[in-house]
């Protein structure tokens, strides 16, 4: 058993944690395959698949503006393979390297995609155990899902990591200090996507990409009104799953950390909030989507890869 997460002596910084896989982890090296899905409006969405294995399913729904290259979800695909499991990486819409069809993208509550994949794997694979892995935005998606079909979920278990579990929190801790770094980041990234769709589809909206600075500023130009949306504040309190989750009733583990550099300590929920399928594994240190312990920088440990695989086998009989 891995027991609690520890980060490392050299890596107790939050900043530090969420940082280090970026610049100093090398690519985890697993053979991905693609598969793509044509989907019934006409637009489509790719699956990155580990080879050569047949046993349970493991799913992941990566971050914002991640992919099946982002470093978190090759570490775990590498873990999955390890133990003779299938694992496939969904991309939401226009994710996978390429501009989606429609003119509409995705974002922290949008379940329709999800649903459709998770369907069609359980009617391919009806014998085989399948369980779903969300991180950050992922995971804002995956436990709104499980909350919606309680206990129809299609799947036998599920982990959401770092979870934006109140979205607007998230955008306003990322207006202070350090945590502006990644908020200028993300939203260079979201305003590039836009520009590169926009010259390839015809757009319901036309923002001025200029003169977004936040997520506040991209979601109430873009995010809210191209997918129905009041506003910002509109968006985000209505898909935030904090409100959510006495309503799954699927095995659920969350792993959080209180010094998540995407949010504030409050965000987490309290345990009076989790169904009695929920189990909350809240760390004091780990950072965002982080949780690296070891004894040394040239031996990092990347506990998440081990915490996720251990809780999943005791969640299904193979």
């Amino acid at each position: 058993m891995s027991g609690p997460f520890r980060p490392a002596w050299w890596l107790r910084n939050a900043h530090l944690q969420t940082l280090f896989p970026t610049f100093f982890r090398t690519l985890p090296r697993v053979s991905l395959r693609r598969e793509r899905i044509e989907l019934p409006d006409g637009d489509f969405l790719d699956l990155d698949w580990t080879e050569g294995a047949r046993g349970p399913i493991v799913l992941v729904l990566h971050g914002l503006e991640g992919s099946s290259r982002s470093k978190y979800a090759l570490g775990l695909m590498k873990a999955v393979h390890a133990r003779g499991w299938r694992g496939a990486v969904m991309h939401f819409r226009g994710c996978s390297g390429e501009p989606n069809r429609l003119p509409r993208s995705y974002h922290s509550g949008e379940t329709g995609d999800p649903d459709f994949i998770i369907r069609l794997l359980r009617q391919r694979y009806p014998e085989s155990p399948l369980a779903v892995i969300g991180y950050s935005l992922g995971g804002n998606v995956l436990l709104k899902w499980l909350a919606e079909q309680g206990e129809a979920a299609p799947i036998d278990a599920a982990v959401a990591v770092s979870v934006p579990y109140r979205l607007a929190d998230s955008a306003n801790r990322l207006l202070h200090g350090f945590s502006r770094v990644y908020q200028w980041r993300l939203v260079k990234n979201l305003c590039d996507s836009f520009r590169r769709k926009h010259a390839r589809v015809p757009m319901p909206i036309d923002p001025a990409l200029e003169r977004i600075r936040s997520f506040w500023d991209f979601d109430t130009a873009v995010t809210a009104p191209l997918h129905g949306f009041r506003d910002a504040d509109h968006y985000y309190s209505t898909v935030s799953s904090r409100q959510y989750l006495k309503h799954i009733r699927k095995p659920v583990l969350l792993l959080h950390a209180r010094d998540d550099s995407f949010m504030f300590p409050h965000t987490a929920p309290e345990p009076a909030e989790l169904s009695p399928t929920i189990q909350l594994e809240l760390s004091e240190h780990g950072g965002h989507v982080g949780f690296i312990g070891g004894l040394w920088p040239w031996k990092p440990h990347y506990w998440l890869e081990t915490r996720i695989p251990e809780y999943l086998a005791t969640q299904w009989v193979t």
